[in-house]
């Protein structure tokens, strides 16, 4: 069983298929929304600016993978190198390491 776990309103439970890419899915397009400027990620750049101020660093141990860690915790946040592969699993696994900060809307 894979899936993606989604904290909504105090209950976390298992997403078994919690879509596609925000791309050429057949059903509702995500997006990743940065709350505090109510900003759309659009780009790699625009989201490790994002990830950057809140305390993430790069990590670069696998060359296939961007990846991000925080040093206070034991999250890491792996994302495809191709931002075109950025699916609503990698956006519900960043918006779980940061509560009240980034949230995935339906487009």
């Amino acid at each position: 069983m894979s899936g993606v776990w989604v904290f909504n309103n105090g209950v976390i439970r298992l997403v078994e298929n919690p879509g596609n890419s925000c791309q050429g899915s057949s059903g509702p397009k995500k997006v990743l929304v940065h709350l505090p400027s109510d900003e759309v990620i659009t780009s790699y750049a625009v989201l490790e600016r994002n990830l950057f101020s809140l305390g993430w660093e790069r990590y670069y141990d696998d060359p296939d993978l961007l990846q991000f860690h925080k040093r206070s915790t034991v999250h890491l946040i792996s994302l495809p190198k191709d931002f075109n592969k950025f699916k609503s699993m990698h956006m519900y696994d960043i918006v779980v390491k940061n509560r009240n900060v980034f949230e995935v809307r339906d487009v």
